[in-house]
């Protein structure tokens, strides 16, 4: 008996330092929010996995004084308005200091609303939708670009580059799509093209015979094609070649993804698409693609935005020696810097601007093709 007593008050000692110990260890607790299942999972799984990059970066560098590590706490939403809510409510519970996310602007704006409740610092790297940012939330930002800057800017392409005359708009009637052919349209209407079909279609839709007969049928110059995502998109297209249509196809910043070239095949080739101008000659994006491609393969469009929204909060935390979302939020707005995806510079209403291209598929690859500065490049 008195051997068992001895050995529990040995156990009990060599105990008491790790528990001290334990009890002192810190973590830095951040969220990201995205679809990781679903159709959409690669691009949700791109966000999580920059994030994941860009706190390998920060504790690399010593990581944030007086926090032992940086832990990320992914959450699915699904695209899901519903889900992504529940989403929110669990990263409160959590204790998060902020949150990269979401993707579907359906799943920010009322993600966005939750987090507010709790002054939870939010930075989207892929909603584009204006209301994002247009709502007054005092801790919401954005790094991706916005719907009515994406909207002229491939008006304007369509117009010089591809002198469209006449012009046939889908979407798939989520906030983001439906609200940038919106814009497209708006933009057409004012620059002299011709809106000669309107049509949407449905998300999970898998057979798109009867929309792609009604653009067939009316022959435009360009078909608009806006749609929440690539595996829709790259479908679309498939159809679209299949039944000879003989429109130019122009997407947007949600076919900028290598899945979509990997299904489409050779129907992606020679489709436009508007996205955001990442300079990736700079050492930013070099370091950014080296650490991610080595982890998690091939680098997806949002993942690059994910990464510097991570990099801006965690450094803004370290700037501001606090999580207090105040004094965090007063960093964020001093940054200035390149990052992997572009000039990091926060406007007062969280915006960081935006710089849209249109680049050509070709040879499996994204062109950069035209600039609005440039014209088509040689």
């Amino acid at each position: 008996m008195r051997r068992k007593l001895f050995q529990t008050l040995v156990m009990g000692l060599i105990l008491v330092p790790f528990l001290v110990c334990g009890a002192s260890a810190k973590t830095l607790k951040i969220g990201s929010m995205g679809p990781l299942t679903g159709p959409y999972a690669a691009d949700g799984n791109d966000i999580k996995n920059g994030v994941l990059t860009a706190i390998e970066v920060i504790e690399e560098q010593g990581g944030v004084a007086g926090y032992d590590k940086i832990e990320l706490f992914p959450q699915d939403t699904a695209c899901d308005p519903k889900q992504a809510v529940a989403a929110a409510n669990k990263l409160i519970n959590l204790e998060v200091v902020g949150v990269v996310g979401a993707y579907c602007s359906s799943s920010t704006i009322p993600a966005s609303e939750t987090l507010a409740e709790e002054d939870i610092i939010m930075l989207t790297p892929a909603s584009t939708n204006e209301q994002v940012t247009d709502r007054g939330l005092k801790y919401m930002f954005r790094v991706c670009g916005r719907d009515d800057d994406q909207a002229p800017a491939a008006v304007t392409f369509m117009k010089k580059a591809l002198n469209a005359k006449t012009i046939f708009i889908v979407d798939d009637k989520t906030t983001y799509s439906q609200g940038l052919a919106d814009g497209v349209e708006k933009s057409c209407k004012a620059m002299g093209i011709k809106v000669v079909g309107r049509d949407h279609v449905n998300q999970g839709d898998k057979d798109f015979s009867a929309v792609l007969t009604m653009v067939k049928r009316s022959n435009p110059d360009i078909l608009y094609m806006s749609l929440q995502n690539h595996a829709s998109g790259s479908l679309m297209a498939i159809q679209a070649q299949r039944q000879a249509l003989k429109s130019t196809i122009v997407s947007q910043d949600a076919m900028y993804h290598p899945n979509f070239v990997k299904v489409a095949k050779e129907a992606a080739e020679g489709i436009y698409v508007t996205y955001g101008y990442t300079d990736k000659s700079t050492p930013a994006y070099k370091n950014y693609e080296k650490r991610f491609t080595a982890k998690y393969g091939e680098v997806g469009a949002y993942g690059t935005y994910a990464y510097d929204a991570a990099i801006a909060l965690l450094t803004a935390i370290k700037n501001a020696k606090s999580t207090d979302p105040a004094k965090v939020k007063a960093e964020l707005l001093k940054l200035d810097y390149q990052g992997a995806s572009k000039h990091m510079k926060f406007r007062a209403n969280g915006d960081s601007g935006s710089s849209y291209i249109a680049y050509k598929i070709t040879g499996g690859e994204y062109v950069p093709y035209w600039t609005p500065e440039m014209g088509i490049l040689k």
